[in-house]
């Protein structure tokens, strides 16, 4: 972390009773970086899921992303063009928490395409790595959260951070 970087919270959003999608919206564009860090699960009984998350309610195919896992006996990679949404990792069921963090470099810039790192960690499955991209030049001021499988369960949180001087 450069000298003088700071993560300040921007919004925190927990869910309550099943919910589908988790919206941060009026994101300012004073910070370098956003990170979000998010301790979720599922909300459908049985199922395990990704966090699909967009951008500005664009909903074109206009997102790619690479994936890197491993599960402690044996590793793999994936990589989907042309998506509706970049994918980070939480595979977390009814029965468990699992933590992730989401990044997005350079959110405010209006001159480049977005890219983005995810890590995602659930002991009893994998540990998955995520580089991603929107392919727009529009400043991010909306993240749309949806989960793939239904609904996030009840105590699902995410906080965003912006950092300055990243």
């Amino acid at each position: 972390m450069a000298a003088g970087s700071t993560y300040t919270p921007i919004a925190t959003a927990t869910a309550s009773g099943s919910q589908p999608t988790i919206t941060f919206s009026s994101i300012s564009g004073s910070y370098t970086d956003l990170v979000l860090i998010y301790s979720a699960k599922d909300g459908t009984a049985g199922a395990e899921g990704n966090i699909l998350i967009s951008f500005n309610s664009d909903s074109g195919s206009n997102y790619s992303w690479t994936n890197l896992y491993g599960n402690g006996s044996a590793a793999g990679s994936t990589r989907l063009t042309n998506q509706t949404s970049i994918y980070a990792y939480c595979a977390g069921n009814t029965s468990s928490l699992e933590a992730g963090t989401f990044q997005v470099m350079n959110y405010s810039n209006t001159t480049t395409y977005k890219s983005t790192l995810n890590r995602g960690n659930v002991a009893s499955t994998a540990v998955v790595a995520r580089a991603g991209l929107w392919r727009s030049t529009s400043a991010i001021t909306r993240m749309d959260l949806t989960s793939s499988s239904g609904n996030f369960a009840s105590g699902s949180t995410f906080t965003l951070y912006g950092i300055q001087a990243a």
